[in-house]
Formats: structure tokens, C-alpha cells, sequence
């Protein structure tokens, strides 16, 4: 399990809640009711949804909403600041003087959320709210009271949001799809099966296994997202990525030339790449970790933190939106496909396989990415822009590049050769916000699930998007501008 180091103790006792929260009671005048609550508690719901960690669009739309939801609770008990979706008049600012009614009003908000995303745990909402003395069942929306603040703030995130074109409950798109949540309403079919490369061009499902014999083939998840409604600009084709040309079976050549790239990357896998991949594949725990981290090395306030972590996941969600649009355009083959249409059953060398090492005579056909590969296409890399954006949004609104993260990895604690790698203790390091997202972006060739040039196409948008967003946030933070 990765652990992490070189950090305020205060963080480390914060932290250790997303895994061993249990109910009890915060000190809500001075705690953190977003970091040290919600979190934790809806942390299981999430991998719940999206057990690997890395369906990205379901990941950002909880993470995305609940800390929209801290920003519109939080705004009456700011000098300045406006919500998103409600305009709540004003607090007096002696109702400001400790953190217990903005936590109030974020708790109730979240509750909110957390129903209408999953409703089936709604008494773990309510109860994250009882075991902290409050009423979950208090729906006032009386604006003068923090709960009635929440309420009202919740209320309205939801309304908008359960009809943003991400069919959350399974009604969008002009037809009744069997209430199935999230089900695509445009009809994306892949233009291979995961039996049969027809166009050796196009993305091809891959069929994964589940454990203990079982398999399942993979569908494009959630491609009806590039349609959902973003939050920080007008038009998501105001974003374009360049053609995948070396994708094109077509320009032989360089279709060749990147898939040899993927090999020599995957042959020269060492225990730092594999677990620099591990750890970026889950967004949670890599870029939600350094936010907590780069709040507390700042010593932001309960306000600050919330404003800062609504800004890197609402621009990484709206970079989604973007990249999902272009993977759907572009529709390009991932290089598991590639490199056994090219190779067929001749030998070549890679990584072997679990505890296998690099191995000089693999059948191209049986070559595999040291990671599963994500249920949608390949181009551009979804990975690579979210940490771009939430590179970009870090250094403008924490003012500096520097970040100094260091995350410990212990002996055998991989995912993927569990036991087996790291050999010995080692240590992921990150000295800048660039470094994190030069390190995010070029994992995702190491672990074999991107070609080279899907790295900088995703990151390119991500960084546009995440200076479209600090904007819009700051423009929220403070509507006039005045400094």
C-alpha cells in the first residue's frame, strides 16, 4: 500500500480516516467536515461504482459534484464568493469566526449529492450525519441557518446535475432506458469486436478478466459524457486534439514505429515505472492525495481547501468532457491491438507477465500491458490531461510550481505482482507540480496503454482547460474582481 511521508503529522491522522473512519464524532468548530467526513465515508461508494479506480468520468462526476456542493455550501460565510447553482444571501461574517457552520452547511449539501448519485446507501448519508449529532432528516431550507444553507445548496447541484446529458438515472435522450444508470443514449457502437480486428485503425474492446475464471469484454464507458453539460465553458469543440496519424494502419510506418515504442517501454519496465503506473491509474489516491497534501504544506484554511479542491476537479472534469468528445472522434486503437495485428505469433520482447520480468520471446499476440487498458479508446490519453489540468489549476492558485511529494512504497506491494514488486522500499518523488504531471503522463506508456503521442494531446487540453477553469473559479471567489 502506498503510504506517504515528508508531510505535517496533522495530514498523516487525516488521511488515515479514508481508511479506518468509523463514525465518530469531529470537532466541527476546527475540523475539516469535507477531508475528515465525507471523504472517507463516501470514498467506498465510489469504488463501489468504479472498483478499479480508473473509470474516469464516474470517478470525477461524485468527487466533481460533492465539491461543488463545499463550494455553494461554503459561499454565504465568504466575504465574496457566489455558489454555482444558488445564490444564498450573505452571512454575517461573526457567523465565520470557527469552521462550524460552513461544515454544517457542506455536510448537509454533501448528504444531497451522495443521494442522488447513490441512493441505495442512503442510510450511510444519513448516518454520516447522525453520528456527528445532526439531523439527517432536517430539510429545512431556511437560509439563515447553516442547515437550510446546505439544503438549499445540495438541492440545487442536484436539479441541474441529474439532466447535465450524463444520464444518471437512465431517462436521458428522448427515450426510457430501462432506468439504467449512465447506459449511452447515442448509440457508439466499436468497429471491432473483441474477437475480430476488422480496422486495425479503431479501438477494440478488450476482454479482461474479473477473477477466478471469469471475463467480461469491455464496452465504451459512459460516451454519451461528451455531450454533459461543463461547467466552465460554452462549446466543448472550442478543444480539438491533432489527428492520431501514426494510428492510421495506413502510415505504416509510424503505426509500426509507436507500437515498437510501447515494446522497448515495456521491456525496460523497472520497479519505479510499475508502480509510478500503479499509482497514477487510481486518480483518487494520486491526484486527490496531493491536494490534501498541497493544502495542508500551505496551510490553507477549511474555505481555501474547498475552493482549491472544487477548482482541480471541476477542471479536470470539464476536461473530460473535451476528451471524451475526442476519443469518441478519433476512435484509436489501443496498442494491445496494434502490436498483435502487426506481429502476429512472432517473438518479441516485452514484460513477461506477472513476476515474469523482461522475457525476449513473447508471442506478440499473448503480449499484454503491464496495466488493464480503460474501457474506451486510446487517443488522447485521459490520464495524462487530468493530471495536466490539475498541474495547471495547482500553480495558479497556489502561486508556485514547487510541490515536494514524496510517497513511500513498500516491499510487495504492488496491485499487479503483488509480493513481488518493489523488491525493496521505494520512493515515488514529485518536486513539482510539472514533475507530477510530466510522471503521470509518461506512465501511461511505461504500463503499455498508450502510445507516445496520446500524452501530449491530452495534455495540452487539460492544461487549456485548467486556466479556463482557475478563471471561472476565481470569478466565483470574488465577482468583482477587486483584489
Amino acid at each position: 500500500m502506498f503510504l506517504l511521508k515528508r508531510m505535517p503529522l496533522k495530514l498523516i491522522a487525516g488521511l488515515s480516516l479514508l481508511f479506518s473512519f468509523n463514525g465518530l464524532a469531529i470537532d466541527l468548530k476546527n475540523g475539516n467536515a469535507a477531508a475528515e467526513v465525507v471523504i472517507p465515508s463516501a470514498i467506498g461508494a465510489i469504488f463501489e461504482a468504479s472498483p478499479s479506480g480508473g473509470d474516469a468520468t464516474l470517478v470525477l462526476r461524485a468527487t466533481t459534484l460533492l465539491t461543488n456542493a463545499w463550494f455553494d455550501a461554503s459561499a454565504p460565510y465568504h466575504p465574496t464568493a457566489v455558489g454555482v447553482y444558488s445564490t444564498i444571501e450573505r452571512r454575517p461574517a461573526n457567523e465565520n469566526e470557527d469552521n462550524e457552520n460552513i461544515n454544517i452547511a457542506l455536510l448537509y449539501a454533501s448528504q444531497h449529492i451522495l443521494k442522488s448519485l447513490y441512493p441505495h446507501r442512503s442510510s450511510e448519508w444519513e448516518a454520516m450525519l447522525s453520528n456527528l449529532g445532526l439531523d439527517p432528516h432536517n430539510a429545512s431550507t431556511d437560509i439563515i441557518s447553516p442547515i437550510g444553507i446546505g439544503n438549499v445548496a445540495g438541492q440545487a447541484i442536484v436539479e441541474v446535475r441529474e439532466h447535465d446529458g450524463m444520464n444518471q438515472l437512465g431517462d436521458e435522450g428522448g427515450k426510457v432506458h430501462n432506468r439504467m444508470p449512465y447506459q449511452d443514449y447515442l448509440g457508439y457502437k466499436p468497429k471491432n469486436t473483441a474477437y475480430r480486428l476488422i480496422n486495425p485503425s479503431a479501438w477494440q474492446p478488450a476482454i479482461l478478466s474479473t477473477g477466478h475464471g471469469l471475463y467480461r469484454v469491455q464496452q465504451f464507458v459512459t460516451p454519451q459524457h461528451r455531450k454533459t453539460l461543463p461547467y466552465t465553458y460554452d462549446s466543448v469543440h472550442a478543444f480539438r486534439s491533432p489527428r492520431p496519424s501514426a494510428s492510421k494502419v495506413y502510415n505504416w510506418s509510424a503505426y509500426v514505429e509507436q507500437a515498437d515504442q510501447v515494446l522497448q517501454e515495456s521491456a525496460n519496465l523497472d520497479d519505479h515505472k510499475k508502480m509510478y503506473a500503479e499509482f497514477f491509474d487510481d486518480k483518487i489516491f494520486s491526484l486527490g492525495f496531493s491536494a490534501l497534501y498541497a493544502s495542508q504544506v500551505n496551510n490553507l484554511s477549511l474555505i481555501e481547501f474547498i475552493h482549491y479542491d472544487f477548482l482541480t476537479n471541476v477542471a479536470a472534469f470539464d476536461t473530460s468532457i473535451a476528451i471524451w468528445k475526442e476519443k469518441y472522434k478519433h476512435d484509436a486503437v489501443r496498442p494491445f491491438s496494434a502490436i498483435a495485428f502487426i506481429y502476429r505469433d512472432n517473438p518479441v520482447t516485452a514484460w513477461g507477465g506477472i513476476g515474469q520480468g523482461t522475457v525476449t520471446d513473447i508471442p506478440a499476440s499473448q503480449w499484454t500491458s503491464y496495466l488493464n487498458v480503460a474501457d474506451h479508446p486510446e487517443y488522447p490519453s485521459a490520464s495524462a490531461s487530468f493530471c495536466a489540468a490539475h498541474a495547471q489549476t495547482s500553480r495558479l492558485y497556489l502561486g508556485s510550481d514547487e510541490l515536494g511529494y514524496v510517497v513511500p512504497v513498500n516491499q510487495g506491494s504492488s496491485k499487479v505482482e503483488p509480493d513481488i514488486t518493489p523488491s525493496q522500499p521505494i520512493e515515488l518523488e514529485f518536486e513539482t507540480w510539472t514533475d507530477l504531471e510530466d510522471k503521470c503522463g509518461q506512465s501511461r506508456v511505461w504500463a503499455g496503454v498508450h502510445f507516445p503521442a496520446s500524452v501530449p494531446a491530452g495534455q495540452d487540453i487539460g492544461r487549456e482547460i485548467g486556466q479556463i477553469a482557475y478563471e471561472f473559479v476565481m470569478a466565483k471567489i470574488n465577482p468583482s474582481g477587486a483584489n
